[in-house]
């Protein structure tokens, strides 16, 4: 099956979102292990959180927009 040129480009967008978003996990989940401040450990879930769902939007997004091209 042949993908166009916007579905390379999702694909690879996606891709590089799952890339970060492994990142952010082990770099949380290290930060976790390793600060004893509560406040900070509150801070990064807080952060880690708010990028998640950033995240997800715009894998919606983009299923939106590969649904929309599919029709």
């Amino acid at each position: 099956m042949s993908c166009d040129m916007g579905d390379e480009r999702a694909l690879a967008a996606i891709a590089r979102i799952e890339r970060a978003l492994a990142r952010i996990e082990t770099s949380s989940r290290n930060s976790r292990l390793s600060s004893s401040d509560p406040a900070e450990s509150t801070a990064l879930r807080i952060a880690h959180q708010a990028l998640r769902d950033r995240v997800e939007g715009a894998i919606g997004q983009i299923d939106r927009l590969l649904e929309s091209e599919g029709r």
